[in-house]
């Protein structure tokens, strides 16, 4: 064990590179070393904008001399701001405001529960919900739930992209069915078309709600403001984070006026969830990425970088969410981390490159040429 681990103070339950980035602006970090790489991991999907962006910066600044945090005994127009526009020219009417991803799934899922009486939730192998019990229980990978006992249960975890086997695991007792639009870290597996018509057939057929786990793919990280409008799908609830706050934490749901009535005071709670700073932060991030010339720029780089890559690799994913795949991961990724470019294991095979959703051209010219080379 290196030196400076024996020393560490820390629990070691993360599996660190042996760098510290110190520095960062734009898509281009800097470690203590002063080496310059390409951040195609952008925090994993959350830097929507970059390193030291100057609007969300200026934001936060901005923000921190006026007001922190007054909890949610209190009115917000922050939050009834960011919420509208959210929610702005989609089926959704409410939001809720957390801290994280695994946050806005366990709402989710006890919203789902609370809503419908019942307790059953189908969700997928290989699918990754957090880490929270709740959002444990849900993921479809066992190294995440390994060692930590009982699961919250009533769970089912189906194959992925397998309409048969999801008709089979549905019943009068399911709640709901949850789901990644492109499962992230289980390996960059986009939903299949006749899946996502084969799930919306069965919640309308038999009143199950639908929860789209929007964490790594919302907010612009696939082209669209959310990666469940390329579907057919209309799901009932979504839950956000990572690129909501642009590396701010912040996370949320948002559902339907109809489960919304479901969620009555004392009900479900948070104490920094939706505080003055986040939200202010999170409406700048988001005001810039859902212009819709931002959003189609995101589609037409995601394109361009596909169409490069696509000579050598399987590239898998959607938008700037995509997935290589390749013989060893991780010494894939240590082998572009010694040339300049960061990018993040999505399982043995797979690799993903997450940039930030304003990469430049010539940025992705770069990754792409070292990719290739």
């Amino acid at each position: 064990m290196p030196e400076s681990l024996t020393k560490s103070r820390l629990f070691q339950n993360y599996a660190r590179r042996p760098i510290e980035l110190v520095k960062g602006q734009g898509t281009k970090v800097w470690d203590a070393d002063g080496k310059e790489y390409l951040d195609f991991i952008a925090g994993i999907a959350v830097l929507a904008l970059g390193h030291a962006n100057p609007q969300v910066n200026a934001t936060l600044k901005e923000q921190s001399e006026k007001l922190w945090h007054v909890s949610n005994l209190f009115e917000s127009s922050g939050q009834e701001r960011l919420a509208a526009l959210l929610t702005s020219g989609t089926h959704f009417d409410h939001a809720f405001f957390c801290n994280s991803g695994a946050e806005a799934n366990e709402a989710a899922i006890k919203l789902a529960r609370r809503h419908t009486g019942k307790h059953h939730i189908v969700t997928f192998t290989n699918s990754f919900h957090g880490r929270t019990f709740g959002a444990m229980s849900a993921t479809g990978q066992d190294k995440v739930q390994n060692g930590f006992g009982p699961l919250v249960s009533k769970f089912t975890h189906v194959p992925f992209n397998d309409s048969e086997a999801l008709r089979g695991a549905v019943n009068e007792e399911t709640a709901a069915i949850m789901l990644e639009i492109v499962q992230g870290e289980g390996g960059v597996n986009p939903t299949t078309p006749e899946f996502a018509a084969t799930i919306q057939e069965l919640c309308d057929t038999h009143g199950i709600l639908l929860i789209v786990d929007e964490v790594q793919t919302g907010i612009g990280r696939t082209g669209t403001r959310y990666a469940y409008e390329q579907t057919v799908l209309k799901p009932d609830i979504i839950s956000l984070a990572k690129g909501l706050g642009g590396g701010f934490p912040i996370g949320g749901i948002l559902g339907t006026a109809e489960v919304g009535a479901s969620l009555t005071p004392g009900s479900h709670g948070t104490t920094y969830g939706g505080n003055a700073l986040g939200v202010a932060v999170s409406h700048t991030v988001v005001s810039t990425v859902f212009e819709p010339a931002f959003l189609k720029e995101v589609a037409e780089k995601a394109a361009y970088l596909k169409d490069k890559l696509s000579a050598k690799y399987e590239v898998r994913g959607m938008g700037l969410l995509m997935g290589l795949v390749v013989e060893d991961s991780a010494a894939f990724a240590a082998d572009l981390q010694a040339k300049g470019l960061l990018v993040v294991p999505a399982g043995a095979t797979v690799v993903r490159l997450l940039p930030p959703l304003n990469v430049s051209y010539e940025e992705l010219d770069q990754a792409a040429a070292i990719l290739l080379g």
